[in-house]
């Protein structure tokens, strides 16, 4: 049976807890060992690695320090601008990010190297399929607008409610700062290339986590006041989320984001249409695993964790059957709040590799398609830190309501679309589901 209470005491998803804690002294001892590597190569004059690492010190480290403190300041002025003009922002959102990622990608071609020209082809087909997607949501952007702007009114009565992001991303920018470091003392050790991927999982693993503990404070924090009407201390939040509920934000870090991709990917096999037996056959089987999947492991779920102190996969079971007893599926289906956040931290990372690569481009050629990347994923990550907050405010809102559509605080926003539905008067984006000619 699942457990109900508001207080529960017990640490959720505990494996999961201890992976991630062993993965973290792992990573501080290595990032430790490799900084010491590169301070000795530094020293040591014969040392025929030395040259190398003096270039990327030079050339490579005032940018990624520059992309660290522009993405934070991208990352605040995107929720603040979302909290304050949400209606515009989506619109704004949606559109500035296909012009930031073409002006990216022709950016890096216009340097005529093969390495930024693959990166700049992959900026350009991104933005195609962003323009293409912006046009196909925009009959569901004034839905989004509503729930957005019913979601986040609970936030103005939690004045320090944006703390947990300042600590985490804070802490980010000191652990980027030491990781792009031990970069440098990588080059000082045996095969480089695979010990900088092995930074590179981990830092993303490290940032997801931030993320989805600002997101488990901010959830506790708006769930209790929409389930209970409380005035939960944002503090006591955070340190529940930081300690009780932290193994299921690290278990959720790992999957949930390899759920999406899946999810995107069951979508686009959904609208395949034709007579090839093999492509019905592989899509038939894709779905059939996305829909099992999705059930056990879904973003909805960081609500009832925060809430009710719930592991991961109970959390993901418990919200979803909470949707299917209201019929909400198809509404949380077609939500966009997860895409608005993703092409918030894709357009910030796009104008840090516009910044990045200018700059680099003129005192260091060589380096651009490399900084690049790293910039990109730098001001994707800490972006995302920021935006955890509306997100949380929006699935609060989708989550609680599941549980008590009649609560006082709800209007009729859901209720009205719900109808619109079933009389085939609005337009929604169904999770994808097995077709009924694989059925028969």
């Amino acid at each position: 049976p699942s457990v109900t209470t508001l207080n529960s005491r017990r640490f959720t998803n505990k494996l999961a807890l201890l992976l991630y804690l062993v993965h973290t002294v792992a990573a501080i001892a290595l990032v430790c060992f490799l900084i010491f590597k590169g301070i000795q190569g530094l020293i040591d004059g014969s040392n025929p690695a030395k040259r190398k690492e003096e270039r990327v010190l030079k050339y490579l480290l005032p940018q990624v320090e520059a992309a660290s403190l522009l993405s934070i300041t991208l990352a605040f002025s995107w929720q603040k601008a979302l909290r304050e003009w949400p209606q515009i922002m989506v619109y704004f959102i949606l559109w500035c990010t296909f012009f930031m990622s073409l002006s990216a990608g022709i950016l890096l071609i216009c340097f005529q190297k093969p390495a930024t020209d693959g990166v700049g082809v992959c900026f350009i087909a991104f933005a195609i399929g962003n323009g293409l997607y912006a046009c196909w949501v925009s009959q569901r952007v004034g839905f989004c607008y509503k729930v957005l702007l019913k979601s986040l009114e609970p936030v103005d009565k939690f004045r320090d409610l944006n703390q947990p992001a300042y600590w985490m991303l804070g802490a980010g920018f000191l652990w980027m700062s030491l990781w792009i470091l031990a970069v440098v003392g990588a080059l000082n050790f045996y095969y480089p290339a695979l010990v900088i991927i092995a930074l590179l999982l981990s830092l993303c693993w490290t940032t997801e986590v931030m993320r989805n503990v600002v997101n488990l404070t901010v959830s506790r924090v708006i769930a209790l006041y929409y389930l209970r009407g409380m005035q939960s201390n944002t503090q006591f939040c955070f340190q529940r989320a930081l300690t009780r509920n932290l193994g299921s934000a690290c278990l959720g870090s790992l999957f949930v984001p390899a759920i999406e991709a899946m999810r995107i990917i069951a979508r686009g096999l959904n609208l395949l249409e034709g007579e090839d037996e093999f492509m019905f056959s592989c899509a038939h089987c894709c779905l059939n695993v996305m829909q099992s999947i999705f059930r056990y492991g879904n973003g909805w779920a960081y609500v009832q964790i925060a809430a009710y102190g719930k592991g991961f996969v109970r959390a993901s079971q418990d919200t979803w059957a909470l949707f299917e007893r209201e019929e909400m599926e198809p509404i949380v289906d077609s939500d966009m709040m997860s895409a608005i956040c993703f092409l918030t931290g894709v357009c910030s990372g796009s104008i840090c590799v516009i910044v990045v690569a200018a700059w680099t481009a003129k005192v260091h050629q060589p380096f651009t398609a490399t900084i690049s990347l790293l910039a990109f994923f730098i001001g994707y990550l800490m972006t995302r830190i920021a935006m955890a907050l509306p997100h949380a405010c929006v699935s609060c809102y989708y989550v609680c309501y599941a549980e008590n559509p009649e609560n006082r605080l709800f209007d009729k926003t859901i209720k009205e679309r719900l109808e619109l539905i079933k009389a085939g008067r609005d337009v929604v984006v169904p999770t994808p589901r097995v077709p009924r000619r694989f059925t028969r």
